[in-house]
């Protein structure tokens, strides 16, 4: 039915005039449950269901979609996508043009072993309230605990007037869990396995058992309680260590969005967003020092941002953004990477419901492994800080000016990981950061959801993810000034 809906909507954009069409059709399941306290807080599935259609016309864009699934909306739609196109040609500065992509018939299904959908609620909601309790029964100390699940999945059909058909079928779970507790006025916060709901994987619901969240529960509570009698943050310059949790919201915030192209270009620059890596920047500033190296790879197993096409029907593939130290690369569209004259698009262009228009999204963008054991990085370390799990973050509109927070730290002195520290914090210019470490690891190198990243207005809410393992930064600036 998808496909004969799509059918009429690319006829009928021709008929109109449009020199191009595409159209999405999507149904996405969503389904968010949350415990607080050891009792159900939010048990929700959410079906969002409906079409978008982009049509070129004189060379503007317009863009419509609707919920309703029917050959007569689907012919009014495509009549007012192409009323806004002609209405914007009037007032374009220039032509939209794309790049050229080869047309595809494909289909793509994300794996797994274990379908989230097929696992009865009582079942998750059993294993959130356990280890919500266990949470709670630590301390009387511990004033909220929280437990989380999450199962999204998306059929989806994308057909253009180039002639493409690309059918996908994404799935991807996850959860985590998260205490605060408060004594004597001061609040501190745990998480595991990292914060905001956890960790998230295009996978099934086997990932979700890994985290074993009721067997964590009791140590995690633990370790915020321990966090009350912890050594405060030290506060000058020092060695940072970052292990994976964090570092994946550091990549996200300073590399990630700096080089998605449409910032660059200043047609998109909300949520603190637009970018320093200019143009004239491409393949001849020095982003880092020669041991960073960061890709957008939307093919890395079980990522979030991992899928077979994106919704311009690119086909997924690994692009560069940093090559030892060089910013050698954007995240693009096909418009944005024409615009640029750049050889193809990074296939970034991605809606979060079939009524959005498509974005440049991050996909998986990732730190990629170094030579370094982790363990060898803190044995090398005389004096330094080493922080996990993100807690605050605050970066510029540029950004290149940062301040983040993690919720737990452990001072290291002579090789030797030593006391807790709490309310880690650690500051730094994007440029000179990167350009400070001098190790990444390889041996605990895994992948990190982020479900929540948001663009745009109308505001979206993108799936994407971060591949990273533990590193280094010499000489940072650490503590409150």
């Amino acid at each position: 039915m998808f496909s004969e809906f799509g059918k009429v909507a690319l006829e009928e954009a021709g008929k109109k005039g449009a020199s191009y069409a595409d159209i999405r059709l999507s149904e996405i399941l969503n389904e968010i449950l949350t415990v607080k306290n050891g009792d159900p807080e939010t048990v929700t599935m959410l079906q969002t269901k409906g079409f978008g259609v982009r049509v070129i016309f004189d060379g503007a864009w317009g863009f419509a979609g609707s919920i309703d699934l029917n050959k007569e909306e689907i012919i009014k739609t495509v009549e007012k996508a192409v009323s806004i196109a002609k209405a914007s040609s009037m007032v374009k500065k220039k032509e939209a043009t794309l790049i050229q992509e080869e047309a595809r018939e494909d289909k793509y299904t994300s794996s797994f072993q274990k379908d989230p959908f097929k696992i009865p609620v009582e079942e998750k909601l059993k294993v959130l309230i356990q280890a919500g309790r266990i949470l709670m029964e630590q301390s009387t100390l511990i004033k909220a605990a929280y437990a989380y699940y999450r199962g999204y999945r998306e059929n989806k059909l994308f057909m253009s007037t180039e002639g493409s058909k690309i059918s996908q079928k994404i799935t991807w779970c996850g959860g985590g869990i998260s205490a605060t507790a408060v004594k004597n006025g001061e609040m501190q916060t745990r998480s595991y396995p990292s914060s905001f709901g956890g960790n998230n994987a295009t996978s099934g619901y086997e990932f979700f058992e890994s985290f074993a969240l009721v067997e964590h529960a009791k140590e995690t509570g633990q370790e915020l309680l321990r966090l009350f009698e912890a050594e405060k943050c030290p506060s000058r310059e020092m060695d940072l260590i970052l292990t994976g949790d964090q570092l994946a919201l550091q990549v996200h915030e300073s590399c990630g969005h700096p080089t998605e192209l449409d910032r660059v270009l200043g047609t998109e620059a909300d949520y603190a967003g637009t970018s320093f890596l200019t143009p004239d920047k491409l393949r001849n500033f020095r982003y880092s020092s020669d041991n960073v190296s960061i890709v957008a790879d939307a093919t890395v197993p079980h990522g979030l941002g991992t899928f077979g096409y994106d919704d311009e029907g690119t086909k997924a593939k690994k692009v560069y953004l940093v090559k030892e130290g060089l910013f050698v690369g954007y995240q693009s569209s096909r418009e944005t990477a024409a615009e640029l004259n750049l050889a193809e698009s990074s296939g970034g262009m991605r809606a979060d419901s079939p009524l959005a228009l498509p974005l440049i999204r991050m996909t998986n963008i990732n730190l990629l492994p170094g030579d370094w054991k982790t363990e060898d990085v803190i044995e090398d370390t005389k004096d330094g800080v080493l922080m996990m799990t993100n807690r605050s973050w605050s970066i510029d509109d540029k950004r290149v000016n940062f301040q983040f927070g993690a919720e737990i730290g452990w001072r290291i002195k002579n090789g030797s990981k030593e006391n807790m520290i709490k309310n880690p914090t650690y500051m730094g210019v994007t440029p000179q950061f990167w350009g400070s470490c001098d190790a990444v690891s390889k041996d605990d190198w895994v992948m990190h959801g982020v479900p929540n990243c948001g663009k745009g207005v109308p505001g979206q809410v993108m799936y994407v993810g971060h591949g990273c393992g533990t590193a280094r930064f010499r000489k940072v600036r650490v503590g409150l000034m």
